[in-house]
Formats: C-alpha cells, structure tokens, sequence
C-alpha cells in the first residue's frame, strides 16, 4: 500500500519538465513509456502480491497531481491499483504526517520531503514496527474506502 498526499513532488524531475513541456505518453507505445519501475510492479502483481497506491489530492489538481494523473496508465498497465481521494472527501480521516508505503504487518517505507516536495534527509525510513504498520493500514483502508478508483476519477 502507498500514500501518497502531497500536490507536488520534485518539481525538478525531467519527466515532470518534459510534460510541462507538452510531452504525453502514448498509450499504444509501450516502449516509450515502460521504465524499470513498472518492471518492479509487473513482476510484484505477476506474484499474486497486490500493490495499491492512494493519491491524496486537492482540487483542482495542481500541475504535478495533474502530470500524475496523466500518466497513472502506465502504472495500471503494470498491475497497480490506483485510487484518487480528494480532499473534500477525507473529512474525519486521520492520515499519517509522513506517507510512504506498508510492506506487510511490520515493515514500512517511510518517505522525508521538503515542503516543496524536495526529498530531504534520510529520503526513505525503513521502519519495522507492527503497531506503526497497523496504525498506517487502519488509516490507509480507511482512506482507500472512500478514494476514487482511477477509471472512475475525473479531475475537477
């Protein structure tokens, strides 16, 4: 399970620029658009593991949630599934301060960001803790009930 719930991250990012910059991933291109992370998530869900995303947002998306949202196809190509929750729905939740990912019932992947979605620090904490993992996934299922799914979710 990843959280994601920042409106912006890396805004340095190449691809980000090349986006801002009009380019689009083609759909019926793979080889354009195929990376080593969807290698990662192609061969994960090949397993039988199921891997989630949540994208926490506010809208109307700003460029870099939009940049994602653009390009999350490829994401759901390689076997993620991917929900959106916008903010205006996520009264009453109670999400962590620092997203990142739940392994499994003790591991975490903890993510450090600037507030202008820099990486900072320690960049990623690994964490084995089973009561912080259980917390994350009560906040996270809690979340994920409410979020949109990716094929449903139409941007405001």
């Amino acid at each position: 399970m990843h959280l994601e719930m920042r409106d912006s991250y890396m805004r340095d990012d190449p691809e980000f620029v090349r986006w801002q910059e009009g380019h689009r991933y083609d759909p019926a291109d793979r080889e354009s658009w195929w990376r080593s992370w969807l290698d990662v998530v192609e061969e994960t869900t090949g397993r039988g593991v199921s891997m989630r995303r949540l994208r926490v947002v506010s809208e109307p998306l700003s460029d870099y949630a939009r940049y994602e949202y653009d390009g999350t196809f490829t994401n759901v190509a390689a076997g993620e599934d991917v929900r959106w929750l916008p903010r205006a729905r996520s009264h009453g939740l109670l999400l962590p301060v620092l997203e990142g990912w739940v392994i499994d019932a003790e591991t975490l992947i903890l993510h450090h960001f600037s507030g202008d979605g820099q990486w900072t620090g320690e960049r990623m904490e690994v964490r084995h803790d089973p009561a912080l993992a259980e917390q994350y996934a009560t906040a996270y299922e809690a979340a994920w009930e409410r979020a949109i799914p990716h094929a449903e979710y139409r941007p405001a």
